[in-house]
């Protein structure tokens, strides 16, 4: 069984959780708080039953698969196939009424992420990649990925979900970045990953990210040209702290800078 075979799967999967989801965007949802200090880690009923459907389609039709999932953990993650699910990635935007938030499918073999689609069902768009390629599907048609060229970080764009969500060591290295690029910008959680995958930003440094945050989007960086890893340059699928860039030129200065 190859990642083709899964191609036709995953894209029912994410009609089918776009279609769960959506009836809840800009509507009167509670949300709950997953934190229990201060700051808001947000869940709402949206991000439950669209991962609830994602996870009843796998288990009808790959029983013996693992599933890990933002909202209900783990089942069988040491399966030779595993999927990893966050039903919507960047909850915060969607409780603000902002459409950029996707649903994050990756298909994990062995460990590594062989496919991953983000899919925006509010304006119907879908970002996806093997590793060899990668493509999107939206109002605009049907096109082939590539990320852009980028010299130098004095002509790069910068992105970052929030340097609040950073330690304080962490966000001091990143400030030392972020001091050297053209233009920084906040914000777009999965969404900057795909923008840097169609070639319209640069560079992405996040820190504290789960393996449900990233999985999907690696195949679909890595399919477009572009690199990513952990700040200390080891496979991103764990999560951690990550650097993401279209040009390998900025991905090394962002890391002499981040290690230095």
């Amino acid at each position: 069984m190859t990642v083709i075979d899964f191609t036709a799967f995953i894209g029912r999967l994410a009609t089918a959780s776009g279609d769960t989801i959506l009836p809840f965007f800009r509507t009167s949802l509670s949300v709950e708080n997953k934190n229990t200090g201060r700051d808001l880690d947000p869940v709402t009923e949206a991000d439950r039953a669209a991962e609830a459907v994602m996870r009843r389609m796998i288990k009808d039709s790959f029983p013996l698969h693992g599933i890990v999932g933002e909202e209900f953990g783990s089942e069988r993650a040491d399966a030779e196939y595993v999927w990893v699910l966050d039903p919507i990635d960047g909850t915060k935007s969607f409780i603000a009424g902002l459409p950029i938030w996707g649903t994050l499918i990756a298909l994990m073999h062995n460990g590594t992420p062989v496919f991953g689609m983000m899919h925006q069902p509010y304006i119907a768009e879908r970002f996806s990649g093997d590793g060899g390629s990668a493509r999107y599907d939206g109002p605009s048609g049907k096109r082939k990925l590539s990320v852009r060229r980028c010299a130098s970080l004095a002509e790069a764009t910068l992105f970052t979900t929030s340097p609040r969500l950073m330690k304080a060591p962490d966000r001091a290295q990143f400030e030392r970045v972020e001091a050297d690029v053209r233009l920084s910008r906040y914000g777009g959680d999965c969404y900057a990953y795909c923008m840097l995958a169609a070639g319209h930003l640069d560079l992405i440094i996040e820190t504290e990210l789960k393996p449900y945050d990233v999985a999907a989007l690696i195949p679909i960086v890595s399919g477009a040209g572009g690199i990513i890893t952990t700040w200390d340059g080891k496979p991103a699928q764990s999560g951690g702290r990550i650097v993401a860039a279209g040009d390998k030129r900025i991905h090394d200065a962002a890391m002499n800078i981040l290690n230095a």
